[in-house]
């Protein structure tokens, strides 16, 4: 990746001594170092997805991975999709297990390409229980994950937590398998 933006830049240098100061073919979005003219920026053309590219925004990521996801890098979506947004819990436990320090060690990594990015962890249990000690039980499956992330590096003041409790399930079902997916914390970028 780092050969292409060389070379990239390499053109960048060279183009602008063989053309003109004009536009190019008559066309004012373009300048005469053949870079585009977005909103008065200079960029490196559209993504995949018709976005401006400045070059700046993701530096080393690899748009081609996304494209086939439909991801754009440093989205709720590239998060869900490439790292994973939630973590899981058994009943009654705000431990995290070995699958959800696997999924936090790649949150963390993500979060350290994107560093402007603050992120909120909900914290969220099954049905069962009463409103006020699922919404204790929410915090503390938060705070764990907020506390990991923390010790993975990731500043805490780019985190929130909030508990939904059990007013947000992720599915209304009443059965072992429906409470297990609602037994979870999830990751939001703010």
């Amino acid at each position: 990746m780092r050969s292409s933006h060389l070379l990239l830049l390499a053109l960048m240098l060279i183009l602008p001594a063989c053309s003109s100061d004009t536009a190019v073919d008559g066309d004012p979005s373009f300048s005469s170092g053949g870079a585009e003219v977005v909103d008065g920026q200079a960029g490196l053309g559209e993504d995949e997805f018709g976005n401006p590219l400045t070059g700046t925004e993701v530096e080393g990521e690899d748009l081609s991975a996304n494209a086939r996801n439909g991801a754009r890098p440093g989205t709720q979506q590239d998060l869900v999709v490439n790292v994973g947004d939630r973590v899981f819990f058994g009943f009654d436990r705000y431990d995290l297990t070995s699958e959800a320090r696997a999924v936090l060690e790649k949150q963390a990594e993500w979060l350290r390409r994107y560093p402007h990015l603050t992120i909120s962890v909900e914290g969220h249990a099954d049905e069962r229980g009463t409103r006020e000690y699922n919404l204790a039980l929410g915090d503390r499956r938060a705070n764990a994950v907020k506390n990991y992330l923390s010790a993975l590096g990731i500043d805490t003041a780019r985190m929130t937590t909030i508990s939904f409790g059990k007013e947000r399930p992720a599915v209304a079902e009443s059965n072992p398998s429906a409470w297990a997916q609602n037994r979870r914390s999830v990751t939001v970028i703010e």
